[in-house]
């Protein structure tokens, strides 16, 4: 049985393990990731966003956050599954949750950066209606996908 839950700061040390896991087994792993891994309530709670994270019994296995971007425009972003979980519809939940979060936020664009070799992820954002976009503006320098998802706000 998988809840979501909201992020509370005693997962901190989970949040990050979770996309370390991810980035660094695809050697991914850039200094605004730590950034944001090391302190997810100043730089996507306190700004306006949200974290959830999938919890299965009492270990946390997932993680998704909404990143405030600016009015009515958020970034899609730490959407990370411990290896073990993977494929058991996870991700998914996760999406899901932050989508009606996003519709229950009025959000007119959800965005997000990926990377080419994340072939799965990319095919599951491509099923939820994000569609390719130039890269631009990307804060990674390994984000060559990025995806937007205009929304009826």
């Amino acid at each position: 049985m998988i809840n979501i839950i909201l992020y509370e700061d005693r997962y901190a040390a989970d949040f990050k393990r979770l996309n370390l896991e991810w980035l660094d087994k695809y050697n991914l792993t850039e200094s605004h990731d730590l950034m944001v891994l090391n302190d997810p309530r100043g730089t996507i709670i306190d700004r306006g966003g949200i974290i959830y994270l999938a919890q299965a019994g009492d270990e946390i296995v997932g993680s998704a956050a909404l990143m405030k971007e600016g009015e009515g425009e958020y970034e899609f972003a730490k959407m990370a599954v411990t290896p073990e979980w993977q494929g058991k519809g996870i991700s998914r939940l996760l999406i899901d949750q932050c989508m009606q979060t996003a519709r229950d936020w009025k959000v007119k664009k959800l965005s997000l950066f990926s990377n080419s070799q994340l072939k799965t992820a990319i095919s599951l954002y491509e099923k939820y209606g994000f569609r390719h976009v130039k890269v631009e503006h990307s804060p990674f320098a390994t984000a060559d996908v990025k995806m937007e998802l205009e929304m009826e706000g």
